[in-house]
């Protein structure tokens, strides 16, 4: 079984070497400590969310904390484009559920959108405590899949903000919008988009609520640069439909192609 994984502070890991005793304490030292009874000569890993990880090995346990020794460091490589996740807001959760299976998948980025048949909204006053539910979903994910990289989640947006923000982007982001009834493939719409030898920084995949993307919606963002693409032949739910776009995305990518 693949050894534990426990988050560290952006830049804990910048100034350690191999050999170094590094100090897990915390909400997440207590939970290795504590709650899991880590024990001297176990193995574990320790990120600092941002693409740094370390194997280590358990020297000591107690009080809440673990003296960790490092055995080995690896800085994973940023791959271009990152694929972002544009989710909009579905009701019973299902928005929730997307951004959970798109985050185990290795999802770069969420971006929360309200688009204009969400059902479920973030009320005004309430969008910190939503946004803050959505981070802690993605961590718990990325830390039970064992990721080195947490997710962002960045904040919501309607679509007019997300349409003007592609907009302003240019060809740093490259953009499919997932819609039942188009005929382009999803792999048509991906080596639109990255198969010319330059993709873009970044690549978005955006997912409609229950009602499916509006045609007023499917033509602000095919004027802001976004393609227009079908998944497959059936029609997939909100939660569903992110998390498949994303798997195929990869494999279309390569990135799932462990000889790359």
């Amino acid at each position: 079984m693949t050894a534990p994984l426990f988050h560290l502070s952006p830049g804990a890991l910048d100034a350690v070497a191999p050999g170094a005793s590094v100090t897990l304490s915390g909400a997440e030292g207590h939970h290795a400590a504590t709650v899991m009874r880590m024990q001297p000569g176990e193995q574990v890993l320790l990120s600092d969310t941002v693409g740094l990880r370390a194997e280590g090995l358990v020297r000591a346990a107690g009080g809440g904390e673990l003296q960790v020794e490092i055995l080995e460091l690896t800085q994973e490589p940023v791959l271009r484009p990152r694929i972002v996740l544009v989710q909009a807001l579905a009701k019973d959760r299902r928005d929730l559920q997307g951004v959970e299976s798109a985050t185990e998948l290795g999802v770069d980025a969420v971006i929360p959108w309200q688009a204009e048949r969400s059902v479920a909204r973030w009320k005004a006053g309430r969008e910190t405590k939503k946004h803050a539910e959505w981070v802690a979903l993605v961590r718990t994910a990325a830390k039970q899949t064992r990721r080195t990289t947490i997710p962002a989640v960045r904040p919501l947006q309607t679509t007019a903000q997300y349409r003007d923000a592609l907009s302003a982007a240019g060809d740093r982001i490259g953009a499919i919008a997932l819609h039942e009834t188009d005929q382009t493939s999803l792999a048509q719409a991906v080596t639109a988009h990255c198969g010319s030898g330059t993709a873009p920084e970044e690549l978005h995949l955006i997912i409609g609520p229950e009602g499916g993307i509006s045609d007023r919606e499917i033509e602000l963002l095919s004027d802001a640069g976004a393609r227009v693409a079908r998944l497959g032949p059936t029609v997939l739910r909100s939660s569903t439909a992110g998390p498949a776009a994303l798997a195929a995305t990869q494999l279309l990518l390569g990135r799932w192609d462990w000889s790359h």
